[in-house]
């Protein structure tokens, strides 16, 4: 053990041996000795510091590697992030434009089911109501009564039911489409319904009519010049239509339906105008027809003009047709006459009576006294004188009546 002592003292002393340091300083010299336990604590004290900084710096660069893998995760992170908010942003903004256009588009829907709601509820209104009954059990209102139509009636034309060039309706798809298009195709019904039932009614009139005698072609071309009025006048509907922007095939098909209402409302004033009551409100019998005669006063051979229905005095004698009063007075072998002029061509006149109870330029309704049967004027016993005109010609009565019969209901 001391010869290790030894041994280390003398290595201890050969590696730091006393020294002393000279330092000349304005010509006088001085030192300064260094023990060897100085110079140990000096070289300790670097090595210390020396170690310091190695373990400094080491630990600084393993720190930067670390911050700096850090910092890049972090980057990273931040960069996905970063990522995912412009993504979520960039679908927010899809997502909202996405709603304004099916805003837009639900809003322009909305805005066109109004337009055709409002179409068809005034094509409604123009076809007579809310709702429109069958031909065959609604009545033509006539100023107190009614013209029923018929269904029976074999004079009528056939109708040829309209042709389905779409397959039936199938719903296809969900939510907003399906329930517009279910809205579509329940207005392309109403629409079908309305033209079939329509054309049933104008149908049935033309058919009474027609037991009239009277040519269709007289009643109802050119020359006839009868206009209709009411709540739509179709040539500003269909100049609406035009400028509306409804889709086209819809504007087409409901101004194909209007012509077909604006048919059946011209075809019903023909008929409110057409004489088809028994002008005498009570029984009575026929007692000399039209056409061909003898005479009851010359016995030759004449041309009757009109239908003699005979009842008992005073009977009351009523129009036929409303109308206005055209002449009321005294003719020319006559007696007391009325004169109705119903339009539409349409005359009638009331002969032999024994009092008239209308004034001329008057008003009457369907059904109105116009006067009491009598004997008045070129008459041989009290009966009615009744004639038809239609266009300045006389034309058969019993046509009317016979017509009148399968129609008329007395309200």
């Amino acid at each position: 053990m001391s010869e290790f002592g030894s041994r280390a003292k003398a290595f201890f002393d050969r590696v730091f041996p006393e020294r002393q340091i000279y330092h000349r300083s304005g010509g006088s010299v001085r030192y300064v000795s260094l023990s060897p336990s100085k110079q140990a604590l000096l070289a300790l004290g670097a090595v210390g510091i020396a170690g310091w900084c190695v373990y400094a710096t080491t630990n600084t660069v393993l720190d930067g590697a670390q911050q700096s893998a850090s910092n890049s995760e972090v980057e990273r992170e931040r960069a996905k992030y970063d990522r995912w908010l412009n993504e979520s942003r960039a679908q927010a903004a899809a997502s909202q434009a996405l709603l304004e256009e099916r805003t837009r588009q639900f809003d322009r829907a909305t805005a066109d089911f109004e337009s055709r709601h409002e179409v068809l509820r005034s094509l409604l209104e123009y076809a007579g109501g809310d709702s429109i009954q069958l031909a065959a059990t609604r009545p033509i209102e006539r100023d107190g009564a009614r013209i029923i139509m018929a269904a029976s009636i074999d004079e009528a034309e056939p109708r040829q039911s309209r042709a389905i060039t779409s397959e039936p309706y199938q719903v296809t798809t969900v939510g907003f489409r399906a329930r517009a298009e279910n809205l579509e195709a329940e207005q392309e019904r109403t629409l079908s319904e309305l033209e079939d039932q329509v054309v049933e009614r104008s149908e049935h009139v033309r058919g009474v009519l027609r037991m009239t005698g009277v040519s269709m072609a007289s009643l109802t071309g050119p020359e006839a010049g009868a206009e209709v009025g009411g709540p739509l006048v179709p040539q500003d509907f269909v100049a609406y239509l035009r400028d509306s922007g409804l889709n086209p095939a819809f504007a087409e098909r409901v101004t194909q339906v209007a012509a077909r209402v604006t048919e059946s409302r011209r075809m019903a004033d023909i008929a409110n105008s057409t004489p088809l009551a028994v002008p005498v409100a009570v029984d009575s019998r026929e007692t000399s027809g039209y056409g061909q005669r003898i005479d009851p006063f010359t016995g030759r051979p004449t041309f009757h003009a009109g239908l003699d229905m005979a009842a008992f005095e005073r009977a009351p004698v009523v129009a036929t047709s409303p109308g206005t009063v055209v002449f009321a007075g005294t003719r020319s072998g006559y007696g007391y006459t009325v004169e109705i002029d119903h339009g539409h061509g349409f005359k009638t006149r009331y002969a032999h009576l024994r009092d008239i109870q209308v004034q001329r330029g008057e008003r009457v309704a369907i059904g109105q006294r116009v006067g009491s049967m009598g004997s008045t004027g070129r008459s041989t016993a009290t009966h009615l004188h009744y004639e038809v005109w239609f266009r300045g010609r006389p034309v058969d009565p019993i046509n009317f009546l016979r017509a009148g019969r399968h129609v008329h209901e007395q309200g």
